[in-house]
C-alpha cells in the first residue's frame, strides 16, 4: 500500500480494496463519534458500534499479573497469584495465576461460543480461552494479508502433508463464525437418519435436536431472502435455470440487504451474526463470564476419581506471551469443554493423556474444486450481464446453491454446487500460472471473473496429529463426485453467458465459449472435468474440517458419547465439528451449534448435580 493506503494495481484489476462502506463508517465515527459528557448509554452504544459488543468481557493478559488478577476478580473469579523466584520460568507446577470457575471453555467459535453463552446465562461462572486474537471492528483491515495473519489458523497457511488440499480455518474470537460466508443450512434429514441408524445416535432424530436447530437459527436471525444478488451467485442461479438444474436460496445469518463480500475478513458492522454477535454477547451481558484472547490451552488437568479407574477433568493449563516470553496459568473448573476445532482438539486431548485410538482419525475435509467464467463489461456492448456495477468480490458470498449432483435422495454422498469468496491474493494463488503475460491477463479480468465450486461429502478421511501434520486421502468415489460437479459447473458458467471458461488445472487451458462449436465445447468440458484430482495438478481447497474426535455409541469406534462427554475422562466434553460421526455434506455452522446446544444441556445437568452436593 502507498501512503494513502491504496495499491496502484487495484485499479488495473478493477478492485476497490477494503469495503468502501467500511472506510466511510470509520471516517464518520472519527469526525462525529465523540459523545457529550453525561451520556453514558450513548457512549456505550458508540463504543459497541465501533469496537463490537464484547469489549466489556475481554481480559487481555499483556498486563502485569496483579492487574490481570484484579480484572478477573471483578468478573467474580477467585484468583491466586503465585509468586515465583526471579528468573524462574513459568511451568505447570508453578504457574503465574490459578483461576477458579464453574466451567472453562477452550475455543470461542460455533461450538465453544454456544456452550459458553448458555452456561453463563444459566448463572454459572464461565471462562473462555481463545488461542486467536480479538480484532475490534475499527481495527479490521478488510485486506487479505493482515486478515489472514490476525484471524486464520497459521495465517491461512495450512495444507495436507502431500500439499493436495489447501485448508482455511478460523483462529480468532468467534472462530470460524467470524470469517465464514454466512451459510446456515440445517443438518439434512438423510444425515440425521444415517447418524441415528448407522452410528446408534438417537440424539439426531430426537425432539431435542430439532429444538436445538430451531433455537440456534432464531438466535442468529437466519433467513433466506435476497434483495440484490451478487455477481457469482447471480451467475450460478441463471446458469442452473438455463440448464434446468435445481437451485435454491441459502439461509444465512445476515439480513436480505447484506451486500458485503468481505465477510471472510471479519464483520465490519455486526450484521452477520456469528458467535461474537450472539452467544458470546450473552456471556458478557450475564456478568458471569470473561473471554481471554491470545491464550493457548496446553493440557487438560485431571485427577483420579475415587473408587474408579476413570479420570476426572478438573481444569486447563494454558500459555500466553507476556513481555516476549511464554507464561503459564491454570484454570480450576468443575467441567471442561474443549472446542478448538477439528484440527486442534485432537492434539490437546492427546497432550492431556487421553489414549483413545480414534482421537485424530476420521478427519473429513469437504474437498472443493472450482471452475471460472469471464463475463466482460466492455463499453459499447449491447447488453452487459451481470450488470456492469457488479464485481466478483462484492455481494453476499453465498446466496444460491444447487444440489444437482448432491445425491440427497439416494446415497447422500455427492457434491453440492456453491460460490466462494476470492479476493485478489487468493484468486492469484488458485489460478494456474502459465506465463507472466497470461497471469497479467487473468488478473486484468479479475473483477468480472466468476468462480463456482463443487464440494464433496467425502467418504475418504485422514488423520490429524496437529494443524501442521495432516494426512488425507480421498476415496475414488469422492474424486468422481467432484468431477461430476466440475462438469456441471462448467456448463452452468457457459449457460449463464460466460465468454471464456476454465478450471484451476495447472495446464491453464481456456475456452472461448462464443467462438466454438457444440462439439468443441463438449470435448473441452469432458476433458477438463475428467482430469485426476489427486496429483497436485489441480489445487483442492477445504473450509470445513470435521470428524477427528467423532461421536458414537461405544469407545471402540468413537471419542465422545452423544452427550459430548469423552469416554475416557469424566467432566471433559468436546463441542466442535470434530464430533461429527461422518462428513456432513453442507456448510456445518448450524450442525456445530445445534450439537453444542445439546451438549450444553448435558453440561448444565452435570453442574446442577455438582452444585447440589
Amino acid at each position: 500500500l502507498d501512503e494513502s493506503e491504496e495499491n496502484p494495481s487495484w485499479k488495473a484489476i478493477g478492485y476497490c480494496g477494503p469495503d468502501p462502506e467500511f472506510k466511510a463508517q470509520l471516517k464518520n465515527h472519527f469526525l462525529h463519534g465523540t459523545s457529550k459528557g453525561g451520556q453514558e448509554d450513548k457512549e456505550d452504544d458508540d463504543a459497541e458500534e465501533v469496537i463490537g459488543p464484547l469489549y466489556k468481557g475481554l481480559v487481555h493478559l499483556n498486563y502485569p499479573r496483579d492487574i490481570t488478577a484484579d480484572a478477573l476478580r471483578r468478573f467474580g473469579f477467585p484468583v491466586s497469584v503465585i509468586r515465583r523466584k526471579p528468573k524462574v520460568a513459568a511451568n505447570l507446577s508453578s504457574p503465574s495465576l490459578a483461576i477458579q470457575c464453574d466451567a472453562v471453555v477452550v475455543g470461542s467459535g460455533s461450538g465453544g461460543g454456544v456452550v459458553a453463552g448458555m452456561l453463563a446465562k444459566a448463572g454459572y461462572k464461565v471462562l473462555v480461552l481463545e488461542k486467536g486474537s480479538y480484532t475490534a471492528r475499527n481495527n479490521l483491515s478488510l485486506l487479505e494479508g493482515p486478515s489472514m495473519d490476525q484471524m486464520y489458523l497459521s495465517s491461512g497457511l495450512v495444507a495436507t502433508d502431500d500439499m493436495n488440499v489447501f485448508i482455511l480455518s478460523g483462529s480468532t474470537v468467534g472462530g470460524g463464525s467470524a470469517i465464514n460466508w454466512s451459510a446456515c443450512i440445517k443438518t439434512p434429514d438423510h444425515v440425521c437418519k444415517e447418524w441415528c441408524d448407522r452410528h446408534g445416535l438417537e440424539l439426531f432424530e430426537s425432539e431435542l435436536y430439532k429444538e436445538a436447530m430451531d433455537a440456534v437459527c432464531e438466535k442468529m436471525g437466519v433467513q433466506s431472502e435476497i434483495e440484490d444478488e451478487g455477481f457469482n451467485n447471480a451467475i450460478l442461479r441463471k446458469g442452473c435455470q438455463e440448464m434446468g438444474y435445481p437451485v435454491s436460496n441459502i439461509p444465512r445469518n445476515s439480513p436480505p440487504n447484506h451486500y458485503c463480500g468481505w465477510c471472510c475478513m471479519g464483520c465490519k458492522d455486526g450484521r452477520k451474526k456469528g458467535t461474537s454477535e450472539t452467544w458470546l454477547v450473552d456471556l458478557v451481558k450475564s456478568g458471569n463470564g470473561a473471554i481471554l484472547p491470545g491464550c493457548e490451552a496446553i493440557k487438560v488437568l485431571h485427577k483420579k476419581k475415587k473408587g474408579s479407574d476413570r479420570k476426572t477433568a478438573c481444569g486447563v493449563a494454558f500459555e500466553f506471551e507476556y513481555k516476549g516470553a511464554k507464561d503459564i496459568c491454570v484454570v480450576e473448573s468443575k467441567v471442561t469443554i474443549v472446542a478448538c476445532g477439528a484440527l486442534s482438539t485432537p492434539q490437546l486431548l492427546k497432550r492431556s493423556g487421553l489414549k483413545n485410538k480414534n482421537i485424530g482419525r476420521n478427519l473429513h475435509l469437504h474437498p472443493v474444486t472450482m471452475a471460472w467464467g469471464y463475463f466482460p463489461d466492455a463499453p459499447g456492448a449491447s447488453e452487459v450481464w451481470p450488470e456492469a456495477y457488479k464485481k466478483s468480490y462484492e455481494g453476499g458470498i453465498m446466496t444460491a446453491m444447487s444440489p444437482v449432483v448432491a445425491e440427497f435422495e439416494k446415497s447422500g454422498y455427492g457434491a453440492v454446487i456453491q460460490t466462494p469468496a476470492l479476493h485478489p491474493g487468493m484468486f492469484s494463488i488458485v489460478m494456474p500460472w502459465v506465463s507472466g503475460p497470461d497471469i497479467k491477463d487473468r488478473m486484468r479480468k479479475y473483477s468480472r471473473t466468476a468462480h463456482i465450486f463443487a464440494l464433496a461429502r467425502d467418504q475418504g478421511s485422514g488423520t490429524v496429529n496437529s494443524p501442521s501434520r495432516i494426512s488425507y486421502q480421498m476415496e475414488d468415489v469422492d474424486e468422481e463426485n467432484l468431477k461430476k460437479g466440475l462438469d456441471k459447473v462448467l456448463r452452468i458458467l457457459a449457460a449463464a453467458g460466460a465468454e471464456e471458461i476454465g478450471t484451476h488445472h495447472n495446464k491453464g487451458r481456456t475456452l472461448n465459449v462464443k467462438q466454438v462449436s457444440y462439439h468443441e465445447f463438449e470435448k473441452f468440458v469432458k476433458e477438463e472435468s475428467s482430469r485426476t484430482l489427486t496429483d497436485v495438478s489441480t489445487p483442492l481447497c477445504s473450509a470445513h474440517q470435521m470428524g477427528s474426535c467423532r461421536m458414537g455409541s461405544n469407545p471402540k469406534e468413537s471419542v465422545v458419547n452423544q452427550t459430548g462427554e469423552t469416554w475416557e475422562m469424566e467432566d471433559l466434553y468436546v463441542a466442535d465439528a470434530s464430533v461429527f460421526p461422518t462428513a456432513l455434506g453442507v456448510n456445518p455452522m448450524i450442525t456445530v451449534q445445534a450439537i453444542a446446544y445439546c451438549t450444553a444441556q448435558s453440561v448444565l445437568q452435570t453442574l446442577k448435580r455438582k452444585r447440589s452436593k
